[in-house]
């Protein structure tokens, strides 16, 4: 069927617009809480190495220097648990939602094959499948989709987004099991995984599926998508990177050849010194641990349940009504969160709250919150 951009839904972000245009009205200013955008600076270093690889006449490589997919497999080996990637299962990508949108595309998946995702979910992993021609199906069980012949692609996606949910390595590897009995490919979403909030997480860290644990000592099949928007404020660079079987990630790699799908140079340069270094990530998670801390109590005060959110950049809440009921009343207090219905049939009655935003602008989504009942 080949892409099919007709097909997709619109984009949900404009519905937001007279919301935020009311929240903007609030005499002490808008606290946009809806995109989970950083705000803080991108760290010195990083942009050290950018500005000294701004000299870059030449093109690029696709595949990414071996510099870069050096440090990328030092990192997983240091931070996520995963030993044995070689400088040929990584690649560079254009930030992590390029490779979400088109990864069902550039694995040639099209009509009469199924794409499976998370019930709550990125609404971009059913606009990838929907591009492709393939079919999107939300599930979380893998008992749901067991029974189908059409699947070739799964998504998981921990931590999640909206919901922070962190999937165990036995709920990781039940997933593997039965992709590869079924000959799919599993792709993880692993974006938040610097960004625990809940034991064991925190002291275990987040599972990769890349973990020996998860994929049972072989990488066939499974890839895991890292982005350095979250960890490193990187958004703007476009910094972002897949890991797995090396068959995959070569086919992935020819494609993105034909298509010029390119991480600049620079960016590259700016990627391997984030990935060396740790500290600026610990010192970042604090500073989202701190806003988590103030937001949370006042949240919940302001009559909200606060569900799932083990780790990641969101407060998953409901105040047990349609989710637009509660965006009018968080508009009404110059807050503007994400309504759960952009997240599937599941969300309808959950926000997305994010933390990030200035203190500043916390402390002010603090007062207003406890002052509304």
């Amino acid at each position: 069927m080949g892409l099919n951009p007709r097909a997709l839904p619109d984009f949900p972000w404009d519905s937001l617009v007279p919301f935020r245009d009311r929240a903007r009205a609030h005499p002490d200013g808008v606290v946009d809480l809806s995109v989970g955008t950083p705000v803080d600076p991108t760290p010195e270093h990083v942009q050290e190495a950018l500005r000294a690889a701004s000299d870059a006449p030449g093109y690029p490589t696709t595949q990414g220097t071996e510099d870069l997919r050096r440090a990328i497999v030092d990192w997983f080996a240091r931070t996520r648990g995963v030993e044995g990637l070689g400088l040929d299962a990584v690649i560079p990508s254009v930030g992590s939602k390029e490779m979400v949108a088109w990864l069902p595309a550039l694995l040639g998946l099209g009509d009469g094959d199924a794409v499976v995702h998370p019930a709550s979910a990125y609404p971009t992993y059913a606009v990838g499948a929907t591009l492709s021609g393939a079919t999107p199906i939300a599930a979380d069980d893998p008992a749901l989709w067991a029974h189908r012949d059409d699947v070739r692609l799964v998504w998981v996606n921990s931590p999640s987004n909206p919901t922070g949910e962190v999937l165990s390595k036995e709920q990781l590897r039940a997933v593997v099991r039965q992709a590869r009995s079924m000959g799919a490919i599993v792709a993880s979403d692993e974006c938040y995984a610097a960004l625990p909030w809940n034991e064991p997480w925190i002291n275990d860290g987040v599972p990769s599926v890349l973990d020996p644990e998860v994929c049972e000592g072989s990488h066939e099949g499974l890839l895991a998508l890292y982005s350095l928007s979250k960890q490193s404020n990187l958004a703007g660079y476009r910094a972002a990177f897949v890991a797995g079987d090396p068959a995959v990630v070569a086919g992935l790699l020819e494609t993105r050849k034909h298509a010029g799908m390119i991480v600049p140079a620079p960016v590259q340069a700016a990627m391997a010194a984030a990935l060396r270094d740790d500290a600026h990530v610990s010192a970042q998670r604090e500073v989202y641990r701190a806003r988590r801390s103030a937001l949370k109590p006042a949240v919940e005060a302001a009559g909200f349940t606060v569900a799932g959110s083990e780790a990641g950049l969101y407060l998953w809440c409901t105040r047990g009504e349609d989710c637009w009921d509660t965006i009018d009343f968080l508009a009404g207090l110059g807050i503007v969160a994400a309504p759960g219905a952009f997240y599937g049939e599941a969300s309808k009655q959950y926000v997305r709250i994010a933390l990030t935003a200035s203190d500043e602008r916390i402390a002010q989504a603090v007062k207003r919150l406890q002052k509304s009942r």
